[in-house]
């Protein structure tokens, strides 16, 4: 469960802050009329994220009915999470340093525009995170079939994230969320691995991938699958007592590189040149996303 709590916390971070700075964007700029298209349009991402999570979970239980076609369905919705899991951890990494400005200048397009460009900006915003979020937790809540405790983390860890937000944006609570981001890409990162070898399992089950009973190991008399700990590692990242040679592999060969790239230092920012005072202006507005989530700037 603790896996799925983090994909909420994490991935509703992310959806909150975004949706805190077009708030205060519109606040500074005199625009409080806009908000409703604004909440509209994030309203509408939740509802269809929501939509397309039980489309996915309707697809598995009801639309398949052999059980190597639900293998194989599950085995590609793991990948295709992993993929997407992969690509959001490090364009947050990379993008963070210009997120707030690059919102505020479509935000500033949308408001020329009209109305319902607004809403749209907003719902393009937030959707793309709702999507993530419903991929992964199908992926990772694979394991608890039949158990509302992974969906339950999730509420959880949205919750939390909205809460997180709001004394943000209040500036009740100040966090380094670079640090923050930073411990959850990690441990998003071994969250993904045990997605994927998840999913090998599944290739291997539906008869895509050979070796279903190679065991790399198996130390089942010493990591008992009733015991709490075991069930805490499994559920986490997918840790098994008696994994396949592939599954292993797969669980490894993902990991430890993409930890190591992660992990790697950020090359140094290039030494500023001379600006104008309109320049250092436009540099100081897009800031970084912890700079405008935790001290937004209001009328």
């Amino acid at each position: 469960m603790f896996a799925t709590y983090l994909i909420g916390l994490r991935e509703g971070l992310e959806a909150t802050l975004v949706v805190s700075i077009l708030v205060a964007f519109l606040v500074k700029a005199q625009r409080r009329d806009r908000l409703p298209q604004v909440w509209a349009g994030v309203g509408l991402a939740v509802v269809l994220s929501v939509l397309f999570g039980w489309l996915i979970e309707y697809t598995s239980t009801s639309l398949l009915a052999r059980s190597e076609d639900r293998e194989l369905f599950e085995a590609i919705t793991s990948v295709a999470a992993v993929v997407f899991v992969t690509w959001m951890i490090f364009w947050m990494r990379r993008a963070a340093r210009t997120i707030a400005g690059e919102l505020r200048g479509k935000l500033t397009e949308a408001l020329a525009v009209g109305s319902l460009a607004v809403a749209g900006m907003a719902f393009l915003a937030v959707i793309r995170e709702g999507l993530e979020t419903a991929l992964i937790f199908y992926s990772a809540a694979q394991g608890a079939a039949g158990d509302s405790g992974p969906l339950l983390a999730l509420i959880g860890g949205i919750l939390t994230a909205v809460v997180l937000g709001v004394l943000l944006y209040a500036s009740a609570l100040r966090i380094n969320l670079s640090t923050f981001f930073t411990w959850t890409g990690a441990l998003l990162i071994l969250v993904a691995a045990g997605i994927l070898k998840y999913g090998v399992h599944d290739f291997q089950e539906a008869a895509v991938l050979p070796g279903l009973n190679d065991l790399a190991f198996d130390i089942t008399g010493t990591l008992d699958p009733s015991t709490w700990y075991a069930a805490l590692l499994a559920g986490m990242f997918n840790v098994t007592p008696a994994p396949t040679v592939l599954e292993t592999i797969a669980w490894i060969g993902y990991a430890v590189p993409v930890l190591a790239l992660f992990l790697r230092p950020n090359r140094p920012a290039p030494a500023p040149t001379a600006a104008t005072g309109t320049e250092r202006g436009a540099d100081t507005d897009t800031g970084t996303e912890a700079e405008a989530a935790t001290t937004p700037q209001r009328a």
